[in-house]
């Protein structure tokens, strides 16, 4: 049985790092990622001149699915909350607390017996809503492929069947030439008549 809220849902995410309480976790845990690596960071600013808009907006994105140390690989403070984060709703008890005491009070804060009625509400509703969204996704994905192997069905019956057409027009062809050269018409009136080379009829 899940232990802790998924950081990765609106509601879990500000109640971990979005209350007054939590200032702290919020500030340890951006120090640590002011210093890591794990991250991307991104400003606004113009296309053409490519001056900074603002130094008052700053956007940074912390790359977890590309994050794949083990726990006893994690050595620094942002290994460590990555690795946490990333992990939260399969743990049993949240790790490193010993070297980072801050995470005991993350221990408490996440634990889903310490959220209300209401803050358990909004986030069983926040769990419901992406797994809408995700089944809407993969539902269209599977109808896109369904549709794309109808159309290549389609397309291969058409192609089978002016396949077909051309080869039969090509035999009656073949066909109407041999008569004529049977009946004694000329070679060149046949050429002139069917479209084909001279050579092509003397070899039927």
């Amino acid at each position: 049985m899940t232990r802790f809220v998924n950081p990765a849902y609106d509601v879990a995410f500000k109640r971990i790092f979005g209350q007054e309480d939590s200032k702290d976790l919020l500030l340890d845990f951006l120090n640590d990622l002011l210093e890591g690596k794990l991250r991307t960071d991104v400003i606004l600013a113009d296309r053409d001149t490519h001056e900074q808009f603002s130094d008052k907006l700053r956007f940074i994105f912390v790359e977890l699915p590309f994050f794949s140390k083990t726990k006893t690989e994690c050595v620094t403070g942002l290994d460590k909350w990555i690795y946490t984060l990333k992990n939260m709703q399969t743990l049993k008890e949240i790790p490193f607390k010993e070297e980072k005491p801050i995470f005991k009070k993350l221990e408490k804060i996440a634990d889903l017996t310490s959220l209300s009625k209401e803050e358990r509400r909004m986030y069983d509703a926040d769990i419901r809503a992406y797994r809408d969204r995700l089944a809407q996704i993969n539902s269209a994905k599977r109808k896109a492929m369904r549709e794309g192997k109808a159309e290549g069905r389609a397309e291969g019956r058409a192609e089978g069947e002016a396949e077909g057409r051309a080869k039969g027009e090509r035999n009656k062809q073949i066909e109407m030439v041999r008569n004529m050269k049977a009946e004694g018409i000329p070679v060149k009136v046949i050429s002139k008549v069917s479209g084909l080379s001279v050579e092509e009829i003397e070899k039927l």
